[in-house]
């Protein structure tokens, strides 16, 4: 089952889930305000596709923080966003073991297409 982690009214979110929804893709949606990540599930994230693709550097929770200028561990950055989870990008499309951070309609099609045809 493909997993759509995010916060129910973001943009970002909205786009990806009428994509989802026009193209008749099943999915189960997780909103990070009602089922916050827990502290593995970002270090699972992390681990997949790095701090660099998981984090919104370009958000207001991260201009907020001043974290632009401070220079946070790994581990730091991990607590950073468990304890602020709108600082993750969205959307997160997590299936199985594959991870697709951000809204970009084709890498979404590629990625829906290339999971589906490994479950066949």
């Amino acid at each position: 089952m493909l997993h759509v982690i995010g916060i129910k009214n973001c943009n970002k979110i909205r786009d990806t889930r009428a994509w989802l929804s026009d193209n008749g893709i099943d999915y189960e949606f997780v909103d990070l305000k009602k089922e916050p990540l827990t502290i593995d599930e970002i270090k699972e994230l992390e681990f997949k596709v790095g701090l660099d693709v998981l984090v919104n550097t370009r958000g207001t929770t991260y201009r907020n923080l001043g974290l632009k200028d401070k220079e946070l561990t790994d581990e730091e950055m991990i607590q950073t966003l468990f304890e602020n989870q709108s600082m993750i990008k969205r959307p997160v499309l997590v299936q199985d073991e594959a991870v697709l951070v951000g809204f970009d309609e084709e890498a979404i099609e590629n990625f829906v297409k290339a999971n589906n045809d490994e479950e066949e």
